[in-house]
C-alpha cells in the first residue's frame, strides 16, 4: 500500500498521470494452499502442500524461515526482554481500544456489506483487537517461533484481511475537480538491510524519506511504525530517536492486525486522520516490506 502511494506520486511528478487511486488489500483468510506437483500430475508416492500465506507472505524469500523466527535474532541483537515486548503489546492494545471506543477511527472506515448469519450485515468496526489484554494474559503465552524465544502470539500482530485506498493527485487537478487535499507527500524512501534483520529496514528508509523532505527527526510530530512485531517497532523508534509520545499513539498492528498487502495504505490513512484531528503538520509512516527492505512516507498536512 505504501509503495502504491509512492509509485502514484512518482508518475504524477513525471507528468505521466494527474491522479490515481492508490492502496492495497489482503485476504489472509482466503490465502490458498498450493499443490505444485499437481500441475503435471503426481504419479506415485507422497506430495507436498504449501501454505501460500507463508511461502508468498510471512516467510523470508532467501532463507525460507518465518519472519518471526528471524525477529528473534533482532531481539537478541538489541537485548530486548520478553517483558519489554509484552509491555509494548499491552500499550498497543490499550491505545487502540481507547481510540476505537472514542470513535476516532470512524471517519477513516467505509462500511462493507457482508453476508452474516442473519442476512446482510454492515461491517464498520475492526474486530481483531483484544481490549481485555493484560500483562498476565500475555505472560502465559508460549514462544511461537523458537523454544527459548520471546516472541509470542501476544506481542506479534494477528493475521487478518483488510483493504485501504486513497486518491493521489496533482494539486491543481484536485482543485479543479473540487477535492480538498488532506496532505502532500513531502518525501519517501525505500532501503534495505541484511534480510535476516528485515525488521531494521524502516530505519534507513525513514532517514532517506526525511532527507528528501528536508526534515530533521525533531520536525516529525507523529509516527506510525508498523508493528510487524513489538520488537521491530521498539527498535526502530529507538534507533530513529522518535519520542515514545509520538509513536503509534492510537495503537498499532498488534491490536488491529497486519494484513500484509494493505498495512501501508491503512497506516497512511490512519496517520492523516490522526494528524488532522490533533492539528499536527508533519508525520511519517514506515514499515518493513520483506527481503530486508523498508519503506517510509513523509507526509505534511495541507
Amino acid at each position: 500500500g505504501a509503495q502504491a502511494v509512492a509509485s502514484a506520486a512518482l508518475e504524477i511528478m513525471a507528468g505521466q498521470i494527474e491522479c490515481a487511486i492508490a492502496g492495497g488489500m489482503e485476504n489472509m483468510d482466503m490465502a490458498p494452499y498450493l499443490l505444485p506437483a499437481g500441475r503435471w500430475g503426481m504419479r506415485m508416492g507422497d506430495s507436498q502442500v504449501l501454505d501460500s500465506m507463508l511461502l508468498d507472505g510471512l516467510n523470508d524469500a532467501f532463507s525460507g524461515q518465518h519472519s518471526g523466527w528471524h525477529t528473534e535474532d533482532l531481539v537478541a541483537k538489541f537485548g530486548l526482554t520478553r517483558e519489554q515486548q509484552d509491555a509494548w503489546a499491552l500499550r498497543s492494545q490499550q491505545r487502540f481500544a481507547a481510540a476505537q471506543a472514542a470513535g476516532k477511527f470512524d471517519a477513516e472506515i467505509v462500511g462493507v456489506e457482508v453476508q452474516g448469519r442473519k442476512g446482510t450485515e454492515r461491517f464498520v468496526r475492526d474486530e481483531h483487537n483484544r481490549p481485555d489484554t493484560t500483562l498476565e494474559s500475555l505472560a502465559r503465552l508460549k514462544p511461537a517461533f523458537r523454544k527459548d524465544g520471546t516472541i509470542t502470539a501476544g506481542n506479534a500482530p494477528g493475521l487478518n484481511s483488510a483493504a485501504a485506498a486513497m486518491i493521489v493527485a496533482e494539486r491543481g487537478w484536485a482543485e479543479r475537480n473540487g477535492l480538498q487535499p488532506l496532505a502532500r507527500l513531502a518525501g519517501y524512501g525505500v532501503a534495505a538491510v541484511e534480510p535476516g534483520y528485515f525488521g531494521l529496514g524502516p530505519i534507513p528508509a525513514t532517514r532517506m524519506a526525511l532527507a528528501r523532505a528536508k526534515w530533521s527527526t525533531g520536525d516529525v510530530q507523529r509516527v506510525e511504525i508498523n508493528e510487524a512485531f513489538a520488537a521491530i517497532a521498539m527498535v526502530c523508534a529507538r534507533e530513529l530517536d522518535f519520542a515514545d509520545a509520538i509513536v503509534n499513539v492510537e495503537g498499532g498492528a498488534i491490536a488491529h492486525g497486519h494484513p500484509i498487502g494493505a498495512s501501508g495504505a491503512i497506516l497512511t490513512t490512519r496517520l492523516m486522520h490522526s494528524m488532522q484531528r490533533d492539528g499536527l503538520k508533519k508525520g511519517v509512516v514506515t514499515l518493513c516490506i520483506g527481503g530486508g527492505q523498508g519503506i517510509a512516507l513523509a507526509l505534511e498536512m495541507v
